[in-house]
């Protein structure tokens, strides 16, 4: 039998055919091997962090009393000095504020006694 022979006895749907079965086996053992690493991954963690980045808030953290009944959302209030409206300290108008201009409130009535009035921009104030 030589070269001609066999080529002639091998159609193109036999090779097609097999090379679809090789590859339908490797995602096979590929998608096994992915599920057993989603068993053994470490679940994610949320840690509070904004104590440690923020100088102005971790020295009212430190000096503030311990409370007894739950913070209301975020537990602080930053304003400016300069400025008439108050935000929490994750929205993007906190971070605008500078460190000698911030001043802060324990609650969002505290800010409001003051003259401050809730940022529009700063999702959940009232």
């Amino acid at each position: 039998m030589n070269i001609q022979e066999l080529k002639e006895k091998i159609n193109s749907s036999d090779v097609f055919f097999s090379a679809v079965v090789v590859l339908v086996g490797f995602a096979s053992f590929g998608l096994g091997r992915l599920s057993k690493l989603e068993d053994t991954r470490e679940p994610v963690r949320i840690e509070n962090t904004l104590v440690e980045k923020t100088p102005a808030l971790a020295a009212v953290a430190l000096a503030a009393p311990a409370q007894s009944s739950p913070m209301q959302a975020g537990g602080q209030i930053i304003a400016s000095k300069t400025g008439s409206k108050y935000h929490y300290p994750w929205c993007a108008g906190a971070s605008q504020i500078s460190e000698k201009n911030k001043r802060l409130f324990a609650s969002v009535e505290e800010a409001r006694k003051a003259g401050y009035t809730p940022a529009s921009n700063c999702k959940g104030l009232k």
